[in-house]
């Protein structure tokens, strides 16, 4: 598949007459300011569906559905994400890329840990 650039349809059509007119490369660049291998994408493309219209770009399809994994969050908000990872059969990395680009933080504590609780009191009675 083809990336091309955002021209116009008119400007196409005009591109692809002004070439079948008998004008050269070199005019037909300096005048459109596209390249040989553009016109015949175009034309190829115009013999094969009929029409200059590009189909949209799609956006990638993702693994890991965004709904499905708020979804399973709120089913097990302490879940690991080794858990999750083994849920939608993708990486650790990936999910915790998918959860930042979610705005979704995971921090596991939100209170001081009961390891060693001297060390707890010393931080918290600083201020």
């Amino acid at each position: 598949m083809y990336v091309y650039m955002a021209y116009g349809i008119d400007y196409r059509k005009a591109a692809i007459e002004f070439k079948q007119n008998g004008n050269t490369f070199a005019q037909l660049k300096k005048v459109f300011k596209i390249t040989p291998r553009t016109y015949y994408q175009w034309v190829e493309f115009q013999e094969k569906t009929g029409s200059l219209q590009f189909r949209n770009a799609n956006k990638r399809q993702r693994k890991i559905d965004p709904e499905k994994l708020k979804q399973a969050l709120e089913e097990k908000p302490d879940a690991y994400l080794r858990e999750l990872a083994t849920k939608f059969n993708v990486s650790e990395v990936a999910i915790h890329k998918r959860l930042k680009k979610l705005k979704i933080t995971y921090k596991k504590r939100h209170s001081p840990t009961q390891r060693n609780p001297k060390k707890t009191k010393q931080h918290t009675s600083k201020s």
